[in-house]
């Protein structure tokens, strides 16, 4: 039987004037009614967290050779009171300049080689550091053996390291981590290494290495690419000349480049000593961090060290403090009282010959 068009009609209208009805109140509708399940909350839309500030601390080289050996008997404590300060930040970072083996063949013609074993990844982990670049002219000092055997030693630990890799992909990638709703990227690589190595210990597509800086499309690249997802980006680089007060031309040349393409923080070091920092527009660049677990150092100079801790949110670096320390029996030892107030105001006048400014 065929029902009249107005039987079909007016239930429509009944339901379609019960909907408007609910609207103009603000009630759900029928219709969203019926969608939800008995029972069921109507779900919330999440908001992104918001960023709030975080610290980072830089120490400069570390390696375990010498008088250090013997202190990675005993890893909770090998770095001995420095490390307060560094398990103090949301992140800590330093140069680990030796190969991770306990074999190998040293680097010919080299005069200094530095290798250590895995343990050496405990006891910085035990410390607070929270990555390492190995981007440096002693990450491969045992060649290709050792530089199998660092990298075995990585996947093993799984402590997080930057500036060496299986190839160019993984020496130039990123440490990443969100921090306080801050997605952090680090980047490691080195811009010396003796001429006679910069080939085979520079990691390409199919040959394993270390990031090297001397490469920089390759490595503004990578921070062009780290920019597009990060909130901050930070390079740290292995740069400079030994016992050289002031940057060189080439920290020069590669520290403009590297903030135009993205980079919020630009750190690192080689000298032996400490060399200025500040900003560069809006961005933090440290030229020089010093020994810093380091044999054989002058109290004078090459034993002079600190860590630097910024306090950063998204790209802003919003504060730099430096805790000066001297290097007593291959550890840094925090300074206190006057000297420690005259080593923040001798490390701060560094900045004279850097082109850098005390504030953005």
């Amino acid at each position: 039987m065929r029902l009249p068009r107005a039987l079909l009609v007016a239930p429509l209208a009944v339901a379609l004037a019960a909907c408007s009805a609910a609207q103009s109140e603000g009630r759900p509708s029928p219709r969203d009614q019926a969608a939800e399940k008995p029972g069921e909350a109507t779900p919330k839309v999440s908001a992104k967290p918001a960023r709030t500030p975080y610290t980072i601390s830089f120490g400069g080289d570390v390696h375990f050779e010498g008088v250090l050996r013997n202190r990675l008997s005993s890893p909770s404590t090998a770095l001995g009171p420095i490390a307060k300060v560094l398990r103090a930040s949301d992140l800590a970072m330093v140069n680990l300049e030796t190969a991770i083996t306990t074999g190998g063949t040293p680097a010919p013609g080299k005069q200094f080689t530095f290798r250590a074993p895995a343990t050496a990844f405990t006891a910085l982990k035990a410390a607070g550091v929270d990555v390492v670049s190995m981007a440096n002219n002693h990450g491969m000092d045992y060649m290709e053996t050792g530089l199998a055997d660092s990298l075995a030693a990585i996947k093993k630990s799984k402590f997080p390291v930057v500036g060496i890799g299986a190839n160019s992909t993984q020496a130039y990638k990123p440490f990443r981590k969100t921090v306080n709703g801050n997605r952090v990227s680090i980047i490691g690589a080195t811009q010396v290494l003796d001429d006679e190595f910069i080939q085979a210990w520079t990691a390409t597509a199919d040959k394993g290495g270390l990031a090297s800086a001397k490469d920089e499309a390759r490595l503004l690249q990578a921070v062009r690419a780290a920019r597009k997802n990060s909130d901050t980006v930070i390079v740290h680089l292995h740069w400079g000349t030994e016992l050289q007060k002031c940057p060189n031309q080439a920290q020069l040349s590669l520290g403009p480049k590297l903030v135009k393409a993205g980079a919020d923080v630009v750190v690192g070091g080689h000298a032996h000593i400490l060399l200025g920092a500040g900003y560069m527009g809006n961005s933090y660049v440290s030229y020089g961090l010093g020994n810093f677990v380091f044999y054989s150092s002058s109290a004078s100079t090459t034993g002079r060290t600190g860590v630097l801790t910024l306090t950063i949110n998204g790209r802003k670096v919003l504060k730099d403090r430096w805790t000066p320390a001297t290097i007593q029996g291959g550890i840094p030892v925090p300074m206190t009282g006057t000297a420690r107030t005259q080593a923040v105001t001798d490390w701060r006048a560094l900045r004279s010959c850097t082109g850098l400014a005390a504030r953005p």
